[in-house]
């Protein structure tokens, strides 16, 4: 069910282990090269949800706490399916991959790994990302590896309400107070050259016809999902310098190793432990 502005409806509640139960190891394996795109798509919402998840008691109102909380979780349901999928090639588990891979091993993007800042950041970083993923998923429902079908399915259905959620924020923080505006227009300065790092094709992309759609083919999907926020918010579509990304290759911003030792902490320091 859709509402006037196509949005899908759907629950705001949606825990991680609801991804994780769908595909037991063993009943697919990835090849290499889909494993190495899992990896790419895994990567961007684990660090997207720990990025998220900061935020948790510190939101500017209880509902936000509570609508970034719930963002978080289905973004690392999504990292847990496609992280346990990228797995099936070596033997890894998606903790394996969470906890014990370093900095240059990871494929996440550079918008994904940018800091909270305040939290006018956090909703564009929001903006660029939701809209990005939902058009990904649009196209890789299609797509004819299973797995990778089966996780876009569900997944788009909780972009859809992300990118709902971002572009509200977006509204109010723009059409508010002078304030709230000025620190919009910074955030989007900041972080909006990262954004065309998404749409850049790989090698690996040649080597995935018909199994996931290239970058290149998402951008003016992407184009005309934000226009349409920008006039309503009476912004600018950014035109801004793009910044060289490389997170694909395991190149990332000075963001990311941080942000990996607070989420790999404990596994590392307690081995072997389970809870």
């Amino acid at each position: 069910m859709s509402d006037e502005h196509g949005h899908v409806e759907v629950s705001t509640v949606t825990l991680g282990a609801e991804y994780a139960g769908d595909f037991a190891p063993g009943s697919e394996v990835a090849t290499p090269d889909v494993a190495e795109y899992a990896l790419w798509l895994g990567d961007d919402s684990l660090i997207l949800a720990q990025r998220l998840g900061a935020w948790i008691s510190r939101a500017p109102e209880l509902e936000e706490d509570v609508a970034l909380a719930n963002i978080a979780l289905d973004l690392l349901g999504h990292a847990r399916s496609l992280l346990r999928y990228a797995g099936t090639a070596t033997g890894r588990s998606e903790d394996d991959l969470a906890y014990w891979r370093d900095e240059h091993e990871f494929r996440s993007a550079h918008l994904f790994e940018q800091p909270n800042g305040d939290f006018a950041h956090t909703i564009v970083r929001q903006f660029g990302a939701s809209h990005y993923l939902f058009e990904l998923y649009l196209r890789l429902r299609a797509s004819t590896d299973p797995v990778l079908a089966a996780v876009a399915a569900k997944a788009v259905k909780e972009v859809d309400y992300h990118r709902d959620h971002a572009d509200q924020w977006m509204l109010r923080l723009a059409l508010g107070t002078d304030e709230s505006r000025r620190r919009l227009l910074i955030a989007l300065d900041d972080l909006w050259p990262t954004v065309a790092e998404l749409f850049e094709d790989e090698p690996l992309n040649d080597r995935l016809e018909g199994l996931a759609p290239r970058p290149s083919t998402l951008r003016a999907a992407f184009d005309d999902s934000i226009a349409p926020v920008l006039r309503e918010c009476e912004l600018e579509t950014p035109s801004t310098f793009e910044a060289s990304g490389g997170g694909r290759r395991g190149n990332h911003s000075e963001y990311l190793g941080p942000l990996l030792a607070e989420l790999q902490v404990l596994a590392r320091q307690h081995p072997g432990a389970s809870w």
